[in-house]
């Protein structure tokens, strides 16, 4: 059976007034929208959760710290409710336990947010990694921090699409699979290296995608929202 494929739409601005109007456009169409360091730096976090009351908020902080101090963020957002909510998987094991323990315990059950964990970005290709000292690649550094993940109790990861086919077929159904770097047909692609079309991305096990520019930057946001949610239905 063909797998249901979410959409997210990213929401990269600095301005409140201009994300409420993407969130409040693409609603029909999106399952969640993305709000990120870019707006939370700029706008506050009480931008956040006025925009967060139109849609289900994909909170993308990426948080990255020693266990406490990710532990003691988390319990602070945790009166926006996010839907979702990313930390880096190369902070290690005991950062994503702590994590998951602090999101178990600041959240009701029933408003616990999907932990994400965020496997190697999709600006960085394995050139890039190497300079990082990743001399085995973008695929196999995936599938590490993957399982290191999967072995904290995290709910999902945050990946190219390039890695989701191997994250399924090593770690099966059950690790939430949300991938950024789409671009449909015809979009450039921008700082993005490792990218699929919204189709491609749902065929190869993706459970949301997150497209921000081809939306944001359309002539309609709510038309291109919308296009691309057809397509993930075909």
């Amino acid at each position: 059976m063909k797998r249901k494929t979410g959409l997210i739409a990213a929401l990269d601005t600095q301005n409140a007034a201009t994300a409420q109007a993407w969130a409040q456009a693409v609603a029909p169409s999106a399952g969640a929208v993305k709000l990120g360091l870019e707006f939370a730096y700029a706008a506050g976090f009480q931008a956040v959760a006025d925009v967060a009351g139109t849609t289900p908020l994909f909170l993308d902080l990426k948080l990255h710290d020693i266990p406490n101090t990710v532990a003691a963020a988390i319990k602070s957002l945790s009166t926006l409710r996010p839907k979702m909510l990313t930390l880096h998987a190369s902070g290690g094991l005991a950062m994503m336990e702590a994590a998951r323990k602090a999101c178990d315990e600041a959240f009701p059950a029933d408003a616990r947010p999907a932990l994400l964990a965020v496997t190697v970005l999709t600006s960085l290709d394995d050139h890039a990694l190497a300079e990082t000292g990743v001399m085995d690649g973008a695929r196999a550094q995936v599938l590490r921090l993957g399982k290191l993940a999967m072995q904290a109790g995290i709910d999902g990861l945050v990946c190219s699409a390039h890695e989701l086919a191997p994250l399924r077929d090593t770690l099966g159904d059950a690790p939430l699979l949300v991938t950024p770097g789409i671009r449909p047909a015809g979009s450039q692609a921008g700082d993005q290296k490792r990218i699929m079309t919204p189709r491609q991305a749902s065929e190869a096990g993706a459970d949301w995608i997150v497209v921000g520019r081809p939306i944001t930057q359309a002539a309609d946001p709510a038309a291109a929202a919308a296009a691309i949610a057809a397509e993930l239905a075909a």
